[in-house]
């Protein structure tokens, strides 16, 4: 089994930013970048899961969920890759924990 901690934290650390974030900040574009990046793990996580199925669009629920559409992908993703056979989806760990990164630069916050 694969550590995933490192994707988990960073998600974590930008979910929690989102949420202290004040809705003007959120309206500026922060839950725009959030959300982009849920969907965006979201649809690696079922690309991963079954490759042969359409990946599902996470939807715009508002944004005071960001955070928490945030957190769902992000620990879907770590959970498929954590438990992946070891010799399979190489990379993906630690492009998924750049992606993070980035966005919460972006993100301004």
């Amino acid at each position: 089994m694969r550590d995933t901690s490192e994707l988990t934290v960073a998600v974590e650390r930008f979910a929690d930013r989102l949420r202290a974030a004040p809705q003007s900040r959120l309206q500026r574009g922060a839950a725009a970048e959030g959300l982009a990046l849920a969907r965006e793990l979201a649809v690696r996580a079922q690309r991963a899961e079954d490759p042969a199925r359409e990946p599902l669009t996470m939807p715009d629920a508002g944004v005071f969920t960001v955070a928490d559409q945030l957190v769902v992908a992000g620990n879907d993703l770590a959970e498929i890759l954590r438990t992946a056979p070891a010799d399979s989806r190489e990379g993906e760990l630690g492009e998924a924990v750049r992606l993070v990164r980035e966005a919460a630069e972006r993100s301004g916050l």
